[in-house]
């Protein structure tokens, strides 16, 4: 197995917290540590092995948390324990970058690495979904508008009564935990356009009270929870016929044997949908590094150029083999200058 799982961190970080223009105080090697997403992970992995085979010094190691745990732990602080780099499946939120702030995460630099989309798919033996929007909403949110306008419970059992015509078999659909970022980004990109279709609640003017609405999946089973592995989810959709799953493209590629991806829109999930932004759910990738941890943590700032080199993150490099959908050209360039210069970011908003 991967020295990037096994290898222990042998040497714990100095303290960062220097006053003033003093430099924090070098320490003895130890590998890098990148948290978070379960998306990217595959992507980070990859590049970690290959950085390994050059590097003289600890492998860097790469743990799956959930965007939104990896986040946490990335800001947890400076020094030892803490991650150099969290992996995203969505942007850092303000509230997140708040967190950092307050403890002591002052230079956060965020990276675009690629794109991916969310997909929703079946096993090939099951019924072919062309879903909308909509149907995503109607199907899956814990309140849904009856005859009255008034929001009760959301009383839809099988897809044929949200849409007739969709399959009439029963909602089972199994998806990823609040910590997320897919699961994020399913509520950002299909939940909450889905229920701007709604009449009633496009009408509604209060933010917050539209979020609670368009964000509250249903919790009697017919969306299931399925834990952050997003292969687990792929492996179920074969053992449960009539479900359906929803995760991240590169798994769909990995699985194109077992699974196929249902249409949002009448468009099918595809490198060039996604690329373009024509497929409804796609999203973009990050890395969030930690500036303080340059020049610390050895072969930091060498890790983030293998990540984004023509060999890795270029096309036709190994992360499109592992399902990546580059950046254009010219954005990688940027993003290229953004990692060489150690641009910090800007507060993000909600």
């Amino acid at each position: 197995m991967t020295r990037i799982l096994l290898a222990a961190s042998a040497v714990a970080l100095l303290a960062l917290g220097a006053c003033g223009e003093q430099q924090p105080p070098a320490r003895p090697a130890a590998g890098i540590l990148a948290v978070g997403s379960s998306t990217v992970f595959p992507f980070a992995s990859r590049v970690a092995e290959t950085f390994d085979r050059s590097f003289d010094g600890a492998a860097p190691r790469v743990e799956q948390l959930g965007t939104g745990g990896g986040i946490q732990k990335f800001c947890e602080g400076v020094g030892p324990g803490t991650p150099d780099i969290a992996n995203a499946s969505r942007p850092m939120k303000a509230s997140e970058f708040e967190l950092c702030r307050r403890n002591g995460v002052a230079d956060i630099v965020e990276i675009k690495i690629g794109y991916d989309g969310i997909v929703i798919a079946t096993a090939r033996t099951g019924e072919s979904f062309d879903l909308r929007l909509q149907d995503l909403y109607l199907a899956l949110a814990g309140e849904t508008p009856g005859p009255t306008g008034a929001f009760d419970a959301n009383p839809a059992a099988a897809w044929n009564q949200v849409n007739p015509a969709l399959p009439a078999q029963r909602i089972q659909v199994y998806g990823p935990p609040p910590t997320s970022g897919t699961r994020d980004a399913f509520l950002e990109l299909g939940m909450a356009p889905g229920a701007r279709r709604i009449p009633t609640l496009a009408a509604i003017q209060d933010k917050d009270r539209f979020e609670a609405l368009a964000h509250t999946l249903r919790e009697d089973n017919a969306w299931i929870d399925a834990g952050e592995n997003d292969n687990a989810i792929v492996q179920t959709l074969t053992r449960t016929p009539g479900s359906l799953g929803v995760f991240g493209f590169s798994f769909l590629e990995q699985n194109l044997d077992t699974v196929k991806a249902e249409t949002i829109d009448g468009v099918a999930p595809s490198p060039a949908t996604i690329a373009d932004g024509s497929y409804p759910l796609a999203r973009s990738l990050f890395i969030y590094v930690k500036k303080q941890h340059v020049g610390v943590t050895p072969g930091l700032r060498e890790f983030v150029r293998e990540f984004l080199s023509d060999a890795a993150a270029g096309r036709g490099g190994y992360l499109q083999d592992r399902g990546l959908i580059p950046l254009p050209a010219d954005e990688l360039a940027a993003q290229r200058a953004i990692a060489t210069e150690l641009t910090v970011m800007e507060a993000p908003g909600e």
